[in-house]
């Protein structure tokens, strides 16, 4: 069942994603050769908390962590350690935070000093697959009208589009109905109505789109060593254009 918010419940979810939006800024500035992801780790938790959110992630499902850091190859649920980032690396932080019980979720992928071109394209086609795919995100549209638009231009540049995770609805859960794939032909699922919060994640692969999962249980990483790229915002539909509740 998908849950429709009334405006008090979209207006706690604005703050937790605003503290994300902020807290990705904070990050950004501290990722750099030789900081490990548990620091990382660290500094996020220690913001959520001090701008009275909870980490969203912290003990859901059981991850043992307030953020999840994937570094190169690995594409999503990296369980932040004392290992240290490298120059050339790239990161991927998803990341959570709850206010009065509403959750907002976002994801960014950072460089680590100089990246290669293809690394940066990587980054910068994620990103803006997003954007093309919530272009869609309108009243009335279908659901795998945001799926299709994401697919057609990851693929339309070179790269693939993980198929074994999928964005998903939020609110007082961090994953409520729909589940919204990156992939699949348009005009299918249901329509798209204002009030439907819901967490796009476009995970993108420079190879092959096959993954498989590390023996933590948790890291996933690409089949092929290939570099992975992962941008996410929690997003409601309105009248007219989709507000991005987790950007400044």
């Amino acid at each position: 069942m998908i849950y429709i918010k009334s405006k008090n419940e979209i207006n706690l979810m604005k703050t937790a994603g605003k503290v994300i939006a902020n807290l990705f800024e904070v990050l950004e500035r501290a990722i750099k050769p030789g900081v490990t992801t548990l620091e990382l780790d660290r500094i996020a938790e220690e913001f959520i908390i001090k701008n009275d959110c909870k980490p969203a992630f912290k003990g859901l499902y059981g991850f043992p962590a307030s953020i999840c850091t994937s570094i190169n190859e690995e594409v999503v649920h990296g369980i932040p350690s004392l290992r240290k980032l490298k120059e050339g690396d790239i990161i991927s932080i998803d990341l959570g935070a709850t206010y009065k019980g509403y959750n907002a979720d976002a994801a960014r992928t950072f460089s680590v000093g100089e990246i290669s071109e293809e690394a940066q394209k990587l980054i910068e086609v994620t990103k803006n697959s997003f954007f093309e795919g919530i272009k869609y995100a309108k009243e009335g549209n279908r659901l795998s009208d945001i799926s299709h638009a994401i697919q057609t231009y990851v693929e339309r540049h070179g790269f693939s589009v993980v198929r074994e995770y999928v964005g998903h609805g939020i609110g007082i859960k961090m994953h409520e109905d729909p589940q919204i794939p990156n992939f699949g032909p348009p005009g299918r699922g249901p329509r798209l109505k204002r009030g439907m919060c819901l967490a796009i994640e476009p995970m993108v692969n420079a190879g092959h789109y096959t993954v498989r999962t590390l023996e933590d249980n948790w890291t996933v990483v690409t089949v092929d060593g290939s570099l992975s790229a992962h941008y996410e915002n929690t997003i409601v539909i309105t009248e007219g254009d989709p507000e991005i509740l987790t950007i400044l």
